[in-house]
């Protein structure tokens, strides 16, 4: 069969974009005229796309929390339960790691500071953002996400690390507590 004509076939196999995003190796092959070899090229293909999404010169420059927003989208698009990241940042907001520190459940995920500072003081961070996910689609920040934030601020200023933001995502929108003056 035709590129095209397979490429519609895996999509009606798995009815839409995120459901690809979403199947192993061993779902892809089950498909008729996929092989492992093609499964795995398939994967590695979609994973550069959303790589390149966010590649400009080797840097990712974080400013502000709508870059936060569509650097985290393609992990949080397919999640159905809260998942917690620390942005470790250099002296310019440019990323240096993006660690995911929990997965939760579809309400809460549990977060301690010194999770959360374990890898920028490895990683000689100049400043993180922290972000998390409500797979709710609400992006308005719990009581549990404003103490959450409270603590991880406390710890920055006995540690040295500032925190910039707090952006809460979901897959339509954000919350920077930043900007609402939550920090």
């Amino acid at each position: 069969v035709s590129v095209m004509t397979l490429a519609a076939n895996i999509l009606e196999g798995f009815e839409n974009i995120r459901g690809l995003y979403l199947a192993g190796i061993n779902e892809l092959s089950e498909l008729k005229g996929i092989n492992k070899t093609k499964a795995i090229r398939i994967q590695a293909a979609i994973e550069l796309g959303r790589r390149a999404l966010f590649f400009q010169n080797g840097k990712i420059n974080l400013s502000n929390p709508n870059k936060v927003w569509k650097l985290l989208l393609p992990e949080i698009a397919t999640l159905e339960k809260e998942a917690f990241w620390v942005l470790i940042l250099n002296n310019k907001n440019n990323l240096i790691k993006k660690v995911l520190i929990s997965i939760g459940s579809l309400m809460e995920t549990i977060v301690h500071p010194r999770e959360v500072f374990n890898e920028a003081i490895k990683e000689s961070g100049a400043a993180i953002i922290i972000s998390h996910n409500h797979p709710s689609g609400e992006t308005k920040p719990s009581a549990d996400d404003i103490n959450t934030t409270i603590r991880i601020i406390e710890a920055s200023k006995i540690i040295g690390i500032p925190v910039l933001d707090h952006v809460i995502i979901s897959k339509f929108s954000y919350f920077s507590m930043r900007d609402a003056n939550y920090l």
